[in-house]
């Protein structure tokens, strides 16, 4: 690894052109910076020593003035379920979380796009931690990196961001992650194995959608009127319903692909037959489906899980007006897998 005493330029996150511009600044032939692209992204290699095609002038110099800089492992915890959650430290203290879910077919990476989250939503462990700043596009690819490193090539199947923050607001930063996650000399993962989760930053919905990244798009409804999504979710007052329906409808049409709904049941707020009416409603004239996801409580917040026949109730509700419904099991609830929870506990333990 680079000595980080003397490096100057952190290189984890640069794109194959910037790569290439990095060296071609040295006067040497461009096609160097694309093998230090497939060395960082395709091999996970944080160890200029280890670019063994390159040459060895080029290696001591990129050791000299340059860095990788991995994640490092704080905490991990795993579940009795399987599900296994890393907590991360930053090269300047801050922490993040990503959590790894195996299910039968698919392992899926819940990949954090910020430290702390803005959005402050009412019933989320990651809201009570207010926002730090964003993730580089380095630092969002580095969790994919690590659990390669740990796990083999076929640690994840699926990538979703639904971890610590809101994508969409750290959209530039996303967007080049997703790039070298999808190319076939970066990560070569395709996109439609790779879903992004917003809590319905309108505006950037239709800019994702125009970008030709193609990727899945989940949108975090959790209440289906403008007046109960005000009382949860602060971003509703800034992107109403009615926008956000239609900024979903948009990227259906433009990308092709069906919309997913996320929605929390929060007993006793938004788990009646009143609340699958509406959200019926609201959705049957889209190209979606619904992920219904029993409340994974959280301390100090006030809400609580719903029982069992009453999320079957909600869900058959919808299906009987003709809407796609999932019910998702929580995962590593032993371990505090919702996101922010291990990096709120340690933050109120530091505090």
């Amino acid at each position: 690894m680079s000595n980080p005493a003397k490096s100057t330029t952190e290189i984890l996150g640069l794109s194959k052109s910037e790569l290439e511009d990095l060296i071609r600044s040295r006067k040497l032939p461009a096609f160097y910076g694309r093998q230090i692209y497939t060395w960082l992204y395709g091999r996970q290699c944080h160890e200029f020593s280890e670019m063994t095609d390159l040459p060895l002038a080029l290696r001591d110099q990129l050791q000299e003035d340059c860095r990788i800089t991995p994640l490092v492992e704080l905490e991990f915890a795993k579940s009795t379920d399987t599900t296994e959650k890393y907590l991360f430290g930053l090269s300047d203290g801050a922490e993040i979380e990503t959590v790894l879910i195996p299910d039968r077919k698919t392992t899926t990476a819940c990949v954090s796009s910020q430290v702390g989250c803005a959005l402050a939503c009412r019933f989320c462990a990651t809201g009570t931690l207010n926002l730090t700043r964003d993730l580089t596009a380095g630092e969002i690819v580095a969790q994919l990196l690590f659990l390669r490193e740990k796990k083999g090539e076929r640690a994840f199947s699926n990538i979703v961001f639904m971890g610590m923050g809101e994508p969409l607001n750290n959209y530039d930063a996303l967007v080049k992650a997703l790039e070298i996650i999808t190319d076939p000399a970066g990560m070569a993962l395709s996109k439609r194995r790779i879903t992004v989760s917003t809590s319905g930053v309108t505006p950037k919905i239709r800019r994702l959608a125009e970008s030709g990244l193609g990727v899945n798009l989940a949108i975090s409804l959790h209440a289906a009127t403008q007046s109960k999504r005000e009382k949860i979710m602060p971003v509703a007052q800034t992107f109403a319903l009615d926008k956000l329906i239609s900024a979903a409808r948009f990227y259906a049409d433009t990308v092709g692909k069906r919309i997913t709904f996320e929605y929390v049941l929060l007993k006793g707020f938004n788990d009646t037959r009143e609340d699958a009416m509406a959200l019926s409603a609201l959705t049957r004239k889209l190209d979606c489906k619904v992920n219904l996801l029993p409340y994974n409580p959280v301390p100090g917040l006030d809400f609580d899980r719903p029982e069992k026949d009453e999320v079957n109730r909600f869900a058959a509700t919808l299906a009987n007006k003709g809407v796609v419904v999932t019910v998702r099991t929580s995962r590593g609830r032993d371990v505090a897998a919702a996101c922010g929870q291990l990096a709120a506990k340690r933050q109120k333990g530091n505090s």
